[in-house]
C-alpha cells in the first residue's frame, strides 16, 4: 500500500485516549496513553475531561525520559510510535511476484507487496492482505524472511517467504502492473526502495540454500534512497 512513507498508505482514523479529535493527518502516526489506547496523530481539538481547547506543550511525562507532547489539561500524552510494515517475497515456479507502483512515494517503481499494518491483525495476516490488494494474489505465508529497520522513518519492515495459492494474479489499485519475474528479469534499476532490494536479495540465498533467515539490514545499511 502506498503514502507518505515506503510500502505505505497512512493508516484510518481511530478513537481512544482522553481528548477527542477529527480525521488522522497525512502522516498517519499513532499516540498513546499508559492503557496503549491508540489514536490518530493531531489535529486534536477538545479536552475531554473539561471539554477546553486541547493545549499542548513539551514536557517529560512522568515515569519517562524523554519530552513529549503533553495536553495541558487532561494530562494526554502524544507519543508518536514507529510504524510496522508487513510483506512477501511471493515464489511461483522459480519466479517472484512483483508490482509497479501506481501510487506516491515511488509511483511507476517495482516493489514485492507490502504495506502498514492493520489494527488487530497479525503480521502473517498483513503481508496476505497487502498482494491481495496489490496483486489480487492469494498466497500462503511461511517463513519469517527478515526485520529491517528504516530509522529515518522510524520504520520497521517484517517480510515473510510465500507463495502462490492460486497462479492467477492482477494488478489492484495501488499498482500499474504486476508479473512473475525470473531472477534475471527482475527490473533492479527501476525498484522503489532499497528493503525491496535487501528482501529479494535475502529469499534468493535461502532459497539457494546459501543462508538461514531471518535477516536484519544489510551490514552498513539504513534505508537511505542515496545508498
Amino acid at each position: 500500500s502506498g503514502g507518505n512513507h515506503p510500502h505505505g498508505k497512512a493508516p484510518g482514523s481511530r478513537r481512544g485516549g482522553a481528548c477527542r479529535f477529527d480525521d488522522a493527518t497525512p502522516t498517519g502516526v499513532f499516540v498513546k496513553r499508559s492503557v496503549l489506547a491508540r489514536c490518530p496523530s493531531p489535529p486534536y481539538k477538545r479536552c475531554m475531561t473539561d471539554d477546553l481547547p486541547v493545549r499542548f506543550h513539551l514536557s517529560v511525562p512522568d515515569g519517562d525520559s524523554l519530552e513529549r507532547r503533553v495536553c495541558g489539561h487532561c494530562g494526554f500524552v502524544d507519543y508518536q510510535n514507529p510504524k510496522i510494515v508487513v510483506g512477501s517475497v511471493v515464489r511461483h515456479e522459480g519466479k517472484i511476484l512483483m508490482c509497479r507502483r501506481a501510487i506516491e512515494p515511488r509511483s511507476g517503481f517495482w516493489t514485492v507487496p507490502a504495506g502498514y499494518m492493520e489494527l488487530g491483525e497479525t503480521p502473517q495476516a498483513g503481508a496476505a492482505r497487502e498482494a491481495l490488494e496489490e496483486a489480487c494474489a492469494a498466497i500462503e505465508t511461511g517463513e519469517l524472511l527478515a526485520v529491517y529497520t528504516i530509522a529515518r522513518l522510524s520504520q520497521v519492515q517484517i517480510f515473510y517467504r510465500a507463495s502462490l495459492v492460486d497462479p492467477a494474479i492482477a494488478a489492484g489499485e495501488e499498482s500499474l502492473e504486476v508479473g512473475l519475474f525470473g531472477w534475471d528479469e527482475i527490473p533492479w534499476d527501476e525498484l522503489a526502495f532499497p528493503s525491496v532490494a535487501w528482501a529479494l536479495a535475502h529469499e534468493r540465498e535461502v532459497h539457494l540454500g546459501n543462508a538461514q533467515a531471518p535477516f536484519a539490514n544489510p551490514p552498513g545499511e539504513t534505508g537511505s534512497m542515496s545508498e
